[in-house]
């Protein structure tokens, strides 16, 4: 197969919880085309997940055969197919030799990327999808440091060397959702655009909080309550609080000199660059699209590229 910039060479899906994106990778590593769909494996209709797959990409298979890889959600329990865990450090060879084949009712061949787990003191901890992403930046040249990768689950993922060597999971964001639409703090939020007074504040209160945050998130109703911050402050600030929470905790593990990147580029990546400014932390942002470097990467290691 021709590896030029126009001859596509792989294609890399991204299938998440909430949302599925597909990339027509050349033989550099370049993006040639990509596709979006909401359909993340918890709205697919009786886990039809072949149907999405060839609503979204047929068109891509027409013009010939080629490698594919599909990181993220869907290899998990509710996914497509579950894929084992591989443990750390592990780099792109190792999640290579660890890909899981599967064929499609219509012949087509998937290769799909195994999660990761590992251990720490407190219990065993998981991800699927974010290790593509991290082979991506250090293709991209980013392979040592810190990584944060905010989101439901946001990831804390130390690597060097281009491999992965250790990560923390906190469920900053889906706490956020639940307290703010299933307990008393949610009743004074008020809707409108975003405050970035009362997100630092929040900021503040959170990097401060260290084990006292479950008392500290009741001043999220208080505050309102006495008129020592407005409404339209509340959402934020609790925001705030739950963010800068998480960086307090990961500033134990980590040197004041070090630079965290950033992985997203949405608001919420957004706040993260803000909070951990406020900490005192250098960050940068990694480039778009870097898990289709992962699928690249990953794919070439396996010996998929011809």
């Amino acid at each position: 197969m021709n590896s030029g910039a126009s001859e596509p060479a792989l294609i890399g899906l991204d299938w998440g919880t909430s949302s599925l994106r597909a990339f027509l990778i050349n033989g550099r590593g370049e993006v040639l085309d990509k596709m979006f769909s909401p359909e993340g494996i918890m709205s697919v209709s009786d886990r039809n997940f072949e149907a999405v797959f060839d609503k979204l990409i047929g068109h891509w298979l027409s013009a010939g055969e080629l490698p594919i890889l599909a990181s993220g959600m869907i290899t998990s329990r509710n996914g497509w197919v579950e894929t084992p865990y591989e443990h750390l450090p592990l780099d792109a060879d190792t999640l290579a030799r660890a890909l899981v084949t599967h064929k499609t009712e219509c012949g087509v061949e998937l290769r799909f990327v195994t999660g990761v787990t590992t251990e720490d003191e407190s219990g065993p901890d998981v991800m699927r999808g974010e290790e593509t992403q991290i082979i991506g930046a250090s293709a991209l040249g980013m392979s040592d440091g810190v990584f944060v990768m905010p989101g439901t689950h946001s990831k804390w993922i130390s690597v060097s060397n281009g491999r992965i060597e250790d990560y923390s999971t906190y469920m900053t964001g889906e706490i956020y959702a639940a307290l703010k639409g299933h307990t008393i703090l949610g009743t004074l939020i008020e809707d409108g655009p975003f405050s970035e007074e009362g997100f630092d504040l929040g900021v503040a209160a959170g990097l401060t909080s260290k084990s006292h945050l479950l008392h500290d998130l009741f001043h999220v109703r208080t505050l309102p309550l006495m008129g020592k911050i407005e409404g339209s402050m509340v959402a934020d600030y609790l925001s705030g609080m739950l963010i800068g929470s998480e960086i307090s905790a990961e500033m134990d593990n980590r040197a004041a000199e070090e630079t965290i990147t950033i992985i997203g580029r949405n608001d919420l990546a957004d706040r993260y660059e803000i909070a951990l400014a406020a900490a005192g932390l250098q960050s940068r942002r990694a480039p778009d699209d870097i898990v289709a470097m992962g699928h690249f990467s990953i794919a070439r290691s396996a010996g998929l590229l011809s």
